[in-house]
């Protein structure tokens, strides 16, 4: 099949059009200027109209697509409930791009400020009095043009945040603003029209300038004032600001009490128009009119074909660029573009994956499931490589090399874990200190390799004795091991201690130059159920004393809390 190279798709039509457009335009303009200028102006001053209402309609539609979105994150929905601002700041900070707005401001079922990622260090205070977040508590979802405290004129929708229980707990509200200067210079951008906004009958942001600044602070024609705002109705006319004609537009922009608390006018100047059309005459009205339609035709097309893709292309480039992994290029075609968007979205999916594989291992082996591990069959090249890599630093801080049960760390993760669980269930937890006896003595009669194999048996006929998946054991360090026993009283903890002597006793040591070799242990227990101000280290020492008073006492044997068993 034969493919379209991607340059031949933007050399040739931008040729075409940028030659086409340049004859267009100098013999179209130059038989029908005089007579269409006015008509033009006024065609164009419609076309800006209709262009300034979608913007606005399309500003609505994005707002109340980001509010709703919103409400259905489990993450935003979670960190409203714990009223956690800086988690919604994080959360919130990455989505506007996506949604193409300017703000989002996030309250509680009071109407209480918790975050405004337009202002980070602004909050606290009762937005209740704004209509999104009146409607948004009485469980409605709303979108009007309104004022705030922060942001003057904007187009904001706000929208209700239940947990799972059903429960109202705060308000998204996400907002477009209307009262910057970068908005108006987008709009003129847009429009190829100057632009102002106005807050009552005030200019607060403008593109039109008197000696270099923006004129803003002035204030409206109060003819034009009693139409627009008094009487609430659009007006179009031909005026004269700072010495120059402009074709004009006002309209009002109603809040949800139908008041025009706000408005956004559009001005072509007429000079301006004038001079860059005077420039452009020549002769050729028919092959003008044809170049035209040509123009329009391969627009279409290269808007069709090229701008498109290439604009999610890039999104979704960002999105990856921020960190953003949760994306869905949908580029049809097998030109270069198309094997583009498939490849970033395949790279994007195998990053994501290898992402959640190490989030989700780390928090099971922060909970002391140790056993769990990165799926690394998954991958393959690089990422196979970057994923055992992390898998093998994974291990290495949770897993004790020498013997292959979790060490110290893994253990005070799980110990944490099950001693805050203990108290809310007001459970027993015990606890066993072993110490192999003797061991100096082993590894100066049988050598520190023996030693290990010592160590390894050792750790293996515990991690066998303990049945229970709740149940834990790691190595405390040197000869040294401790078990943890979630949800067992003190005459549990007896038993398990007593068998896991009786097994180490039994036990068979594997030696290359003998049989075999025994092994005895002593152990310290205890066990408590404790309450909130219960310290873990009083729970740990206890158990330590006992150990040491099972080896004053003769060794290879158990004590519980100081008590000889």
């Amino acid at each position: 099949m034969f493919k379209k190279s991607f340059k031949i798709k933007i050399i040739i039509p931008i040729s075409i059009i940028l030659i086409t457009l340049v004859v267009v335009l100098n013999i179209f303009l130059s038989l029908r200027f005089t007579a269409f200028s006015d008509s033009l102006v006024q065609e164009k001053l419609v076309a800006n109209i209709n262009s300034l209402r979608l913007f606005l309609d399309d500003s609505k539609a994005n707002s109340l697509a980001a509010a709703i979105s919103m409400t259905y994150n489990s993450d935003i929905v979670k960190a409203i409930k714990e009223q956690n601002r800086n988690e919604l700041l994080r959360l919130l900070s990455h989505t506007q791009n996506t949604y193409r707005i300017d703000f989002f401001t996030i309250c509680d079922n009071e109407g209480i400020v918790l975050a405004r990622i337009h202002e980070p260090d602004n909050f606290g205070d009762s937005i209740s009095y704004q209509q999104n977040i009146k409607d948004a508590l009485n469980g409605k979802i709303s979108s009007y043009f309104e004022a705030g405290t922060v942001v003057k004129v904007s187009i904001r929708t706000g929208a209700p945040v239940y947990d799972t229980d059903g429960i109202l707990i705060g308000v998204v509200s996400a907002g477009i603003r209307f009262d910057t200067e970068d908005t108006v210079e987008g709009l003129k951008r847009l429009l190829n029209s100057e632009i102002t906004v106005f807050f009552g009958n005030t200019r607060i942001a403008s593109t039109i300038t008197m000696n270099g600044q923006s004129i803003v602070g002035t204030t409206l024609d109060p003819h034009i004032a009693e139409i627009v705002i008094d009487n609430k109705q659009e007006y179009s006319g031909r005026i004269d600001i700072l010495g120059e004609k402009y074709d004009t537009f006002y309209k009002p922009l109603l809040n949800a009490n139908d008041e025009a608390f706000a408005v956004i006018f559009l001005g072509i100047p007429e000079m301006k128009l004038i001079t860059a059309s005077t420039k452009s005459i020549r002769d050729g009205i028919i092959l003008g009119l044809s170049g035209l339609a040509v123009s329009i035709v391969l627009l279409y097309y290269i808007i069709s074909s090229i701008s498109k893709p290439i604009t999610k292309l890039s999104d979704s480039m960002n999105n990856i660029a921020n960190g953003n992994l949760n994306i869905d290029v949908q580029i049809n075609g097998e030109d270069e573009v198309g094997l583009l968007g498939k490849s970033l979205q395949k790279m994007a999916v195998i990053l994501q994956k290898l992402l959640e594989g190490i989030n989700t291992m780390i928090a099971e082996q922060k909970k002391g499931n140790t056993d769990y591990c990165l799926d690394t069959g998954d991958f393959s090249g690089d990422y196979k490589i970057l994923a055992n890599s992390v898998l093998e630093l994974t291990a290495f801080g949770m897993i004790d090399q020498l013997t292959g049960i979790p060490n110290r760390r893994s253990f005070d993760n799980r110990l944490d874990l099950e001693w805050n669980r203990a108290i809310r269930e007001k459970d027993a937890i015990s606890i066993m200190i072993i110490d192999v006896d003797k061991f100096k003595n082993y590894n100066d009669t049988f050598g520190h390799q023996q030693g290990d194999v010592a160590l390894k048996t050792t750790a293996k006929t515990i991690k066998q004795t303990i049945k229970r998946a709740m149940d834990f054991a790691a190595r405390w360090g040197g000869e040294e091991f401790i078990v943890l026993l979630p949800s067992t009283d003190s005459a549990g903890a007896v038993c398990v201690a007593e068998k896991i002597r009786m097994e180490i006793e039994n036990m068979i040591i594997p030696c290359t130059d003998l049989k075999g070799t025994r092994l005895t242990v002593s152990i310290g227990v205890n066990t408590l159920i404790p309450v909130t101000d219960s310290p873990i280290d009083r729970f740990l020492s206890v158990a330590d004393t006992a150990l040491y008073k099972a080896k004053e006492t003769g060794r290879n044997r158990a004590v519980f809390g100081g008590e000889i068993l």
